[in-house]
Protein backbone atom coordinates (compact mmCIF):
# COMPACT_ATOMS: atom_id res chain seq x y z
CA UNK A 1 0.00 0.00 0.00
CA UNK A 2 1.11 3.67 -0.52
CA UNK A 3 2.69 4.73 2.40
CA UNK A 4 1.26 8.46 0.97
CA UNK A 5 -2.22 6.67 2.53
CA UNK A 6 -1.29 5.50 5.12
CA UNK A 7 0.01 9.04 6.23
CA UNK A 8 -3.58 10.18 5.42
CA UNK A 9 -4.88 8.20 7.87
CA UNK A 10 -2.24 9.53 10.97
CA UNK A 11 0.45 6.53 10.93
CA UNK A 12 4.25 6.89 10.43
CA UNK A 13 5.34 4.02 8.86
CA UNK A 14 9.03 3.10 10.40
CA UNK A 15 12.00 1.14 9.02
CA UNK A 16 9.71 -2.18 9.32
CA UNK A 17 6.84 -0.44 7.29
CA UNK A 18 4.32 0.07 10.43
CA UNK A 19 2.86 2.55 12.73
CA UNK A 20 4.67 0.67 15.74
CA UNK A 21 8.21 -0.48 16.28
CA UNK A 22 7.25 -4.62 16.73
CA UNK A 23 4.80 -6.57 14.31
CA UNK A 24 1.71 -7.78 16.32
CA UNK A 25 0.89 -10.14 14.38
CA UNK A 26 3.74 -12.92 14.77
CA UNK A 27 3.70 -12.26 18.29
CA UNK A 28 -0.11 -13.16 18.54
CA UNK A 29 0.14 -16.09 16.37
CA UNK A 30 2.55 -18.19 18.80
CA UNK A 31 -0.04 -17.48 21.12
CA UNK A 32 -2.53 -19.10 18.95
CA UNK A 33 -0.35 -21.76 18.36
CA UNK A 34 0.86 -22.35 21.52
CA UNK A 35 -2.69 -22.20 22.91
CA UNK A 36 -3.71 -24.78 20.55
CA UNK A 37 -1.03 -27.14 21.26
CA UNK A 38 -1.26 -27.65 24.88
CA UNK A 39 -5.28 -27.68 24.48
CA UNK A 40 -4.63 -30.87 22.10
CA UNK A 41 -1.89 -32.15 24.62
CA UNK A 42 -3.95 -31.91 28.04
CA UNK A 43 -6.78 -33.46 25.79
CA UNK A 44 -4.56 -36.15 24.91
CA UNK A 45 -3.34 -36.79 28.45
CA UNK A 46 -6.43 -36.83 29.82
CA UNK A 47 -7.52 -39.84 27.30
CA UNK A 48 -4.17 -41.67 28.32
CA UNK A 49 -4.78 -40.90 31.60
CA UNK A 50 -4.76 -44.83 32.61
CA UNK A 51 -1.71 -45.32 31.07
CA UNK A 52 -0.01 -42.24 32.44
CA UNK A 53 -1.35 -42.93 36.48
CA UNK A 54 1.40 -45.04 37.39
CA UNK A 55 4.22 -42.90 36.14
CA UNK A 56 2.40 -39.82 38.32
CA UNK A 57 2.01 -42.10 41.33
CA UNK A 58 5.94 -43.22 41.26
CA UNK A 59 7.12 -39.15 40.78
CA UNK A 60 4.42 -38.35 43.78
CA UNK A 61 1.85 -36.44 41.82
CA UNK A 62 -0.80 -35.72 42.47
CA UNK A 63 -3.62 -35.34 39.34
CA UNK A 64 -6.91 -35.64 38.40
CA UNK A 65 -8.30 -37.18 34.82
CA UNK A 66 -10.36 -33.85 34.75
CA UNK A 67 -8.00 -31.71 35.35
CA UNK A 68 -6.00 -32.18 31.92
CA UNK A 69 -9.48 -31.34 30.25
CA UNK A 70 -9.99 -28.47 31.88
CA UNK A 71 -6.87 -27.37 30.52
CA UNK A 72 -7.67 -28.65 26.99
CA UNK A 73 -11.27 -26.84 26.85
CA UNK A 74 -9.64 -23.63 28.49
CA UNK A 75 -6.81 -23.40 26.52
CA UNK A 76 -8.40 -24.09 23.16
CA UNK A 77 -11.05 -21.61 24.39
CA UNK A 78 -8.65 -18.71 24.48
CA UNK A 79 -7.16 -20.17 21.68
CA UNK A 80 -10.57 -19.32 19.54
CA UNK A 81 -10.74 -15.50 21.42
CA UNK A 82 -6.95 -15.21 20.55
CA UNK A 83 -6.96 -15.85 16.90
CA UNK A 84 -9.63 -13.60 16.40
CA UNK A 85 -7.16 -10.84 17.23
CA UNK A 86 -4.64 -12.87 15.21
CA UNK A 87 -6.03 -12.86 11.83
CA UNK A 88 -7.13 -9.01 12.48
CA UNK A 89 -3.63 -8.05 13.45
CA UNK A 90 -2.38 -10.31 9.93
CA UNK A 91 -4.98 -8.35 7.69
CA UNK A 92 -3.82 -5.13 8.75
CA UNK A 93 -0.12 -5.55 8.46
CA UNK A 94 -0.47 -7.83 4.92
CA UNK A 95 -2.07 -4.32 3.75
CA UNK A 96 1.01 -2.19 4.37
CA UNK A 97 3.42 -5.15 3.14
CA UNK A 98 5.59 -3.78 0.31
CA UNK A 99 7.40 -7.04 -0.83
CA UNK A 100 9.74 -7.26 -3.90
CA UNK A 101 8.07 -8.81 -6.92
CA UNK A 102 10.98 -10.52 -8.81
CA UNK A 103 11.69 -13.37 -5.85
CA UNK A 104 10.64 -16.72 -5.06
CA UNK A 105 9.92 -18.44 -1.91
CA UNK A 106 11.33 -21.54 -1.12
CA UNK A 107 8.32 -23.33 -2.62
CA UNK A 108 9.46 -21.13 -5.74
CA UNK A 109 6.36 -18.94 -5.06
CA UNK A 110 5.79 -15.54 -5.67
CA UNK A 111 5.28 -12.86 -2.85
CA UNK A 112 1.87 -12.10 -4.47
CA UNK A 113 0.77 -16.23 -3.78
CA UNK A 114 2.40 -16.83 -0.83
CA UNK A 115 0.54 -13.66 0.86
CA UNK A 116 -3.11 -14.52 -0.67
CA UNK A 117 -2.60 -18.08 0.63
CA UNK A 118 -1.14 -16.71 3.85
CA UNK A 119 -3.89 -14.71 4.65
CA UNK A 120 -6.75 -17.04 2.92
CA UNK A 121 -5.50 -19.87 4.75
CA UNK A 122 -5.36 -17.13 7.99
CA UNK A 123 -9.50 -16.84 7.96
CA UNK A 124 -9.94 -20.61 7.26
CA UNK A 125 -8.10 -21.60 10.31
CA UNK A 126 -9.57 -19.60 12.17
CA UNK A 127 -12.96 -20.94 11.42
CA UNK A 128 -11.13 -24.10 12.01
CA UNK A 129 -10.61 -23.38 15.52
CA UNK A 130 -14.13 -21.67 16.67
CA UNK A 131 -15.18 -24.60 14.86
CA UNK A 132 -12.78 -27.17 16.73
CA UNK A 133 -13.64 -24.78 19.72
CA UNK A 134 -17.61 -25.35 19.79
CA UNK A 135 -16.85 -29.56 19.53
CA UNK A 136 -14.71 -29.21 22.28
CA UNK A 137 -17.60 -27.62 24.39
CA UNK A 138 -20.45 -29.47 22.74
CA UNK A 139 -18.12 -32.41 24.38
CA UNK A 140 -17.37 -30.73 27.81
CA UNK A 141 -21.24 -29.72 28.56
CA UNK A 142 -23.67 -31.68 26.41
CA UNK A 143 -22.04 -35.42 24.74
CA UNK A 144 -19.48 -36.61 27.75
CA UNK A 145 -20.71 -34.46 30.86
CA UNK A 146 -20.66 -37.13 33.15
CA UNK A 147 -18.09 -39.43 31.46
CA UNK A 148 -15.00 -39.59 32.64
CA UNK A 149 -13.79 -39.39 29.02
CA UNK A 150 -14.40 -35.81 27.95
CA UNK A 151 -13.12 -36.01 24.44
CA UNK A 152 -13.75 -38.01 20.95
CA UNK A 153 -10.82 -39.39 19.68
CA UNK A 154 -12.25 -38.32 16.34
CA UNK A 155 -11.53 -34.96 18.04
CA UNK A 156 -7.82 -35.54 19.01
CA UNK A 157 -7.32 -36.81 15.35
CA UNK A 158 -8.78 -33.67 13.64
CA UNK A 159 -6.98 -31.76 16.06
CA UNK A 160 -3.82 -33.32 15.16
CA UNK A 161 -4.23 -33.10 11.38
CA UNK A 162 -4.89 -29.08 12.00
CA UNK A 163 -1.55 -29.11 13.95
CA UNK A 164 0.66 -30.58 10.61
CA UNK A 165 -2.15 -28.00 8.96
CA UNK A 166 -1.24 -24.59 11.37
CA UNK A 167 3.00 -26.09 10.59
CA UNK A 168 2.33 -25.56 6.62
CA UNK A 169 0.62 -22.39 6.86
CA UNK A 170 2.98 -20.74 8.81
CA UNK A 171 5.53 -21.58 6.95
CA UNK A 172 4.07 -19.27 4.64
CA UNK A 173 4.31 -16.54 7.09
CA UNK A 174 7.93 -17.47 7.89
CA UNK A 175 8.53 -16.91 4.33
CA UNK A 176 7.05 -13.62 4.31
CA UNK A 177 9.17 -11.93 6.76
CA UNK A 178 12.40 -14.35 6.26
CA UNK A 179 12.74 -14.87 2.32
CA UNK A 180 10.93 -11.01 1.19
CA UNK A 181 11.61 -8.98 4.46
CA UNK A 182 7.70 -7.91 4.98
CA UNK A 183 8.21 -6.01 7.94
CA UNK A 184 11.62 -7.33 9.01
CA UNK A 185 13.48 -3.71 10.20
CA UNK A 186 16.92 -4.86 9.43
CA UNK A 187 15.70 -6.10 5.31
CA UNK A 188 13.67 -2.62 5.07
CA UNK A 189 16.98 -0.47 5.89
CA UNK A 190 19.50 -2.80 3.69
CA UNK A 191 16.80 -2.00 1.17
CA UNK A 192 16.97 1.73 1.56
CA UNK A 193 21.18 1.66 1.98
CA UNK A 194 21.07 2.28 5.42
CA UNK A 195 23.28 0.51 7.64
CA UNK A 196 20.75 -1.44 10.54
CA UNK A 197 24.05 -1.12 12.86
CA UNK A 198 23.56 2.38 12.95
CA UNK A 199 20.00 2.95 12.43
CA UNK A 200 19.10 1.10 15.42
CA UNK A 201 21.28 1.89 18.28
Amino acid sequence: MNSQLIEQLGFKLGANGLPYDVPIHPNLVHFTLGLFIMAIAFDLAGMLFPLEQPILKFFALTAMRSGFFDVGWYNILAAAIVTFFTVLAGFFELMLANPPIDMKSGWGLGAAPTMLLHGVGGILLLTAIVAMTVWRGLQRYRWHRDSARQVQWSYLVVGIVLLGILYLHGTLGAQMGDEFGIHNTAVNLLREGANPNLRLK
